[in-house]
């Protein structure tokens, strides 16, 4: 088994911890905002998970290890016991802790993802990430301009390109694109189990969302007793980034409840 990695944040705020866990090819940066907004009433860690961002890049990518990560980072800053904030992949990350030491986690909130697998989803942007050329890449415009044909959302495409970094004269990756396409089936599914969080748990989802449904919620509750769920009208599966205002309205009042 790989050995935790010690994980990039940025802090910000006083006040009970919260995590700020991003999704798949992403990274704290993009949680800015509400980041700084959510400071005004918490001491805010918004984390680079391994394999993205700032943090290190390692072979194994499964949500145990990230879990682990997570446990490691939470020793290194002595807090006992933290909020947790994650969306897509990095909401899969959250509810492992909370499954995992469910005593390390104050109140969890989910953003778009429910505890299942996910066919293929990711398919068409690993192929299209891996298909880029770097080594003929004259500037960021080319690059977009080569990924619209498999990408052709324009938003999608700027979230991507946050990866790509200009490196000795040229393009690098700033995630470690090798790692997550080898274990892209396992950030797909989630791991099988009987452990339950039964702490304060909200689910938030784009209302036009395909990744979190009604249908999905009684599979939420088998292993998250406690879940409430809300969803943003007018959103899809980037709801923090869609509909800010909305979304923020939906979590804040969680996160900074005591009781």
């Amino acid at each position: 088994m790989d050995q935790t990695v010690s994980l990039a944040f940025r802090e910000e705020g006083s006040g009970p911890p919260l995590l700020i866990l991003h999704g798949l090819f992403g990274s704290a940066s993009n949680w800015a905002r509400h980041a700084r907004a959510l400071a005004a009433d918490l001491r805010v860690f918004s984390v680079d998970l391994r394999n993205h961002g700032r943090s290190p890049h390692v072979a194994r990518m499964d949500y145990p290890a990230m879990a682990a990560d997570l446990g490691a980072l939470l020793d290194r800053l002595e807090l006992p016991a933290v909020r947790l904030l994650g969306h897509s992949m990095g909401g899969k990350a959250a509810m492992m802790l909370a499954l995992a030491h469910p005593e390390r986690v104050a109140r969890l909130l989910v953003v778009d993802i429910a505890p299942r697998r996910y066919r293929g989803q990711q398919a068409r942007v690993m192929a299209a990430l891996q298909a880029l050329d770097l080594d003929t890449l004259g500037s960021r415009g080319e690059a977009d301009a080569r990924l619209a044909e498999s990408v052709p959302e324009p938003g999608l495409r700027a979230f991507l390109l946050t990866n790509l970094v200009q490196q000795a004269g040229g393009y690098a990756w700033r995630i470690n694109l090798p790692a997550i396409s080898a274990a892209i089936a396992d950030l797909e599914d989630f791991p099988a189990g009987s452990e339950r969080y039964p702490g304060p748990t909200r689910f938030v989802a784009g209302a036009e969302s395909e990744y979190l449904r009604p249908a999905d919620e009684g599979a939420v509750r088998a292993r998250f007793p406690a879940a409430e769920f809300a969803y943003v009208a007018d959103a899809g599966h980037w709801v923090h980034a869609e509909q800010p205002a909305a979304f923020f309205a939906a979590v804040q009042p969680f996160l900074v409840a005591t009781a």
